[in-house]
């Protein structure tokens, strides 16, 4: 396998793993990049990005990121409260009416960050289409009632967080909550990433497939169970609710469409640099900083149905959960996309990484093959 890009030579170790995911050959392509200390050290990419396995992983080839656009929209929405156009822990209500609908009055900004808001899933069923249309899922989200008392206990908003945000931010900041997430993120940094991705960029976007015959750790298992068994459940709602979800990924609708929580673009050096940002202070203050890397939330996740643990848009590190660990420092804050890819940050060794892959594993939060990445890091550093 022909391995493409840079690596200071103190990495050879971690290249070396890179490489050896290719192995598989279930693999078909992905790109690492890692900074320390605002340099550069890991600048990689392999495999294919096409349908048919032709065309190769380009230095400019970008994929759908999944979750790990959130971190992305919550940094956006915490800027929002830094020019004192949102308040964290003001009534959703002052600036949304609408949302008050169906015992919502109380649920703050905070809570909607951190998972806490009771809104993972919509009840009633919403036609295929509703995936692409704003004003259908936040009218239906204004209208829902939460699953759970706002506040007490915390489950997994997988994309209705993207509306919730997103029409927050849009209200707050008068743009589409894409051009407004880009504008903030992506532009000051210079990061290839992309909310509402333009009709002449989709020649470079990899085609993305899932891996077949692993079925994934214990959560992953248990979530599928519950997909399987109980239709109706929270669960099953907040991933098929609109059933067009979990089958959107390489169509055209969903890379154009601006869904914060789950359709972000971009490649393994925006990942990297976004989280670089935001240790060397160019995003947020340092006390906004805090507050998106304090824990809100620990403990059973009411949709993932496994222990996870969250600040404000970002995962935090479980050193002791096999399945919820970056694999470096305790400090570390992040977030992981669905099958692989993943952003994340170590305050302690200045370390910034970003993974991205093509081929899905069916792991629920962290992806073995990025933390097998890490732990290799971690002899080098």
């Amino acid at each position: 396998m022909q391995i493409q890009g840079f690596h200071d030579l103190k990495f050879e170790a971690v290249r070396e793993a890179f490489a050896e995911l290719f192995n598989d050959p279930q693999e078909r392509g992905a790109a690492l990049c890692i900074q320390v200390g605002g340099e550069t050290v890991i600048d990689l990419w392999g495999g294919t990005a096409d349908k048919d396995g032709e065309q190769a992983w380009h230095t400019d080839t970008i994929a759908n990121l999944f979750s790990c656009t959130k971190t992305f929209t919550a940094v956006t929405a915490l800027q929002l409260v830094e020019e004192g156009k949102l308040a964290l822990d003001a009534p959703v209500v002052r600036y949304w009416p609408e949302f008050a609908a169906a015992g919502k009055e109380s649920i703050t900004l905070r809570h909607l960050l951190s998972h806490r808001a009771g809104l993972p899933a919509l009840r009633e069923p919403m036609p295929p289409q509703a995936l692409y249309e704003w004003q259908t899922m936040v009218d239906a989200l204004a209208a829902e009632a939460p699953w759970w008392t706002p506040g007490e206990g915390h489950g997994y908003a997988a994309i209705t967080y993207g509306w919730l945000l997103g029409e927050l931010i849009r209200r707050a900041d008068g743009r589409s909550p894409g051009q407004s997430i880009m504008a903030r993120t992506a532009l000051p940094l210079g990061l290839d990433f992309h909310v509402g991705l333009a009709d002449d960029e989709f020649y470079r976007v990899a085609h993305i497939a899932r891996s077949k015959g692993t079925v994934g750790d214990a959560s992953a298992q248990r979530l599928l169970k519950a997909m399987m068994n109980e239709p109706t459940s929270m669960s099953t709602r907040a991933f098929t609710n609109p059933p067009s979800i979990m089958t959107s990924t390489n169509k055209p609708q969903w890379r154009r469409m601006e869904q914060p929580a789950a359709n972000g673009h971009g490649n393994a050096r925006s990942l990297a640099g976004f989280y670089n940002g935001l240790l060397d202070g160019q995003l947020l203050e340092s006390e906004m900083l805090a507050e998106l890397t304090r824990e809100h939330s620990v403990g059973e996740d009411k949709t993932l149905r496994t222990q996870t643990r969250f600040g404000l848009g970002c995962m935090l590190d479980q050193p002791q959960v096999a399945n919820a660990t970056f694999g470096l420092g305790a400090k570390a804050f992040g977030h992981p996309g669905a099958g692989g890819s993943i952003g994340f940050a170590d305050p302690e060794r200045d370390v910034a990484f970003g993974f991205v892959t093509n081929t899905l594993g069916p792991y629920v939060l962290m992806d073995p093959r990025a933390q097998k990445l890490v732990r290799v890091l971690a002899t080098c550093l």
